[in-house]
């Protein structure tokens, strides 16, 4: 029996990396960057208004120095009493720049100018007076508080410098990313994209979620959950259904399959008669190695290399639960490496057990549970929703409940109340 790192590392020996590809910068997020993007022109390509207010030269409205009232000087010598000291500085406003506009403005000394967040700085102004520190004034603004050169200005190539590195080769997309791309004007970017997970279902017994099933026949679950579970991974996915007819036209759909693909998922491979009849269809396109795993539930599996390309191709129960672990332990990992993840795993956390949990000895458990968190604490708190004595592990309602998996180590049969246990986060649930 091979451990579950083994069959991981197996697994992970042969992943395909699909060849990258130019796409469109709107369908890029989460795919891995295959190309140095650098910058043409610097950005922002002209000085900008960083704020709503008022473009000035900073020396008209009291430069490094704050606005302080000087001193009431002595009566002249008729008698009159002098000007009243100055406070603050008023300037006329000449005209008014809102973002986008391509009309070029120069300002005057002693002058100011409206602007917008976005908006071309006048020339000579080196400055922007935010509205909250200005009276807001329409034909003459006065500023309680002076700006210094600079002060609320996006100057030319802030942001980047021509040749500047915009997305470095093998970063992952994201939001920014995708922004900055757009910022610098590129539509398309060659990356990587999502690897093609072909998922197909095996069994004389299965009949599409469209028919009444038989006596002796059941939904094809399978194709639909795995198909599910390898778009949230971020595959592009093909749910192709049941495999039917004689061997000859199984092989040669697998082969249609194989060559659109760079994982190929097949449940109700192993286990049973059936499994038996389309291995001697897999024998013929490739080498599939069927040991078994020590970890449970999903210990009868397969994995082998098919097709010309030699595409990895997991085979899997029929039975819902353990396929879906599977996929979950082994699959999802070399999808999310495949999308230029650094880790293919699920983030694990420390939580204290709520309930009595059984493991088979010398197995690797994967345990449906249900996470939760202290209200006073913030301890992280699970309550396992299979592993107890004499509960069915096979129930796809219970794995439908749960937002975690506890992990228990091979060596541990046993989870008391209180103990703490490494619990894999699923998909979060409001």
């Amino acid at each position: 029996m091979r451990s579950v790192d083994d069959q991981m590392a197996f697994i992970l020996d042969a992943a395909v990396t699909p060849e990258p590809v130019r796409i469109a910068i709107a369908n890029a997020l989460g795919l891995k960057c295959a190309e140095e993007v650098q910058a043409n022109q610097p950005l922002p390509g002209f000085p900008q208004a960083a704020i709503d207010g008022y473009a000035v030269r900073a020396v008209d409205v009291g430069g490094e120095k704050a606005l302080k009232p000087r001193p009431r000087p002595a009566e002249d010598e008729a008698g009159d009493p002098a000007s009243e000291p100055e406070t603050e500085r008023s300037l006329p406003v000449v005209g008014e720049v809102p973002a986008g506009s391509r009309q070029p403005l120069r300002l005057q000394p002693k002058q100011a100018v409206r602007v917008y967040t976005g908006a071309p700085l006048p020339t000579l102004a080196d400055a922007v007076l935010p509205l909250e520190w200005s009276d807001r004034g329409r034909k003459r603004v006065t500023s309680h508080r002076p700006v210094r050169s600079g002060d609320f200005v996006r100057r030319v190539g802030d942001d980047i410098q021509p040749g500047d590195v915009a997305v470095s080769s093998g970063t992952v997309l994201g939001p920014a990313q995708i922004g900055l791309l757009a910022a610098v004007g590129r539509s398309k970017v060659l990356a990587y994209p999502r690897p093609r997970v072909t998922i197909v279902s095996y069994g004389k017994e299965l009949v599409d979620i469209d028919r009444e099933p038989g006596l002796g026949q059941v939904f094809d679950v399978n194709s639909y959950a795995l198909a599910a579970a390898a778009k949230e991974a971020g595959a592009d996915v093909q749910r192709v259904g049941i495999a039917a007819g004689e061997p000859r036209r199984v092989r040669e759909a697998l082969e249609t399959h194989l060559a659109r693909s760079e994982v190929l998922v097949i449940s109700g491979a192993v286990g049973g008669a059936g499994a038996d009849e389309i291995r001697g269809v897999l024998d013929e396109l490739g080498d599939v190695d069927t040991s078994r795993v020590a970890m449970h539930p999903g210990s009868v599996q397969g994995f082998g290399l098919l097709g010309e390309e030699r595409i990895p191709t997991f085979l899997l129960p029929s039975n819902p639960v353990s396929a879906l672990v599977i996929f979950e332990v082994f699959v999802r990992p070399l999808i999310r490496l495949s999308l230029g993840k650094r880790s293919g795993q699920r983030r694990v956390v420390r939580a204290r057990v709520l309930n009595h949990v059984e493991s088979r000895p010398g197995r690797r458990g994967f345990i449906r549970a249900r996470l939760m968190r202290d209200a006073e604490t913030s301890d992280y708190l699970v309550e396992g929703l299979g592993g107890a004595a004499g509960a069915p592990a096979h129930l796809l309602a219970g794995l439908s409940e749960a937002n975690a998996m506890i992990r228990i180590p091979e060596e541990v049969t046993e989870i008391r109340p209180g103990d703490v246990v490494d619990v894999l986060f699923l998909t979060q649930r409001s």
